[in-house]
């Protein structure tokens, strides 16, 4: 059994979700805040690898909606490589079109603020970060479904994504 863990990265904060490739759903796990470089992201991931004993991370890759990879899919790829550099697992990039806008479906709209008005910002936050473990796990979920030979519920992306150590 291999344990993965699927990574949304963002410019604040990295979704996290664990799954195993036994046919077993993943499931979000926590939410990160960014470091201010790598090393500081590679320290708070390295912990959770270790804890949760993880094999391979599957990392989001922000394609733009027409398959291409633009700026910020660039930025992943790099963060990705060079992260893959640093540790001793197999890092594999997932697309991860649509991925946030199905966990904003999955949890429902964000709650209210007080009285009704909008959301303060700790609300808004906290929404966002669980947005950010969802995202992390559908992405994850795809990687498995695809692994199991199920037919993917994101679409692919053309050519190779994996990324070699």
């Amino acid at each position: 059994m291999t344990r993965l863990l699927g990574i949304d990265l963002g410019e604040r904060r990295i979704g996290l979700a664990l799954g195993d490739d036994d046919g077993s759903a993943a499931r979000p796990l926590s939410t990160l805040r960014r470091g201010a470089d790598l090393a500081a992201d590679e320290a708070a991931l390295r912990a959770v690898i270790d804890t949760e004993r993880v094999d391979e991370l599957v990392v989001g890759l922000p394609l733009e909606a027409s398959g291409v990879e633009g700026p910020q899919a660039r930025l992943t790829r790099a963060w990705a490589a060079a992260l893959g550099k640093r540790i001793a697992i197999p890092v594999i990039l997932r697309d991860e079109r649509l991925s946030s806008h199905l966990a904003e479906t999955r949890l429902g709209p964000m709650k209210r603020g007080r009285s009704g008005g909008p959301p303060s910002k700790t609300q808004r936050d906290a929404y966002r970060a669980r947005v950010d473990r969802e995202a992390a796990a559908i992405i994850l979920q795809d990687e498995l479904d695809t692994r199991a030979g199920s037919r993917s519920s994101m679409p692919r992306a053309p050519g190779s994504q994996e990324i070699s150590r």
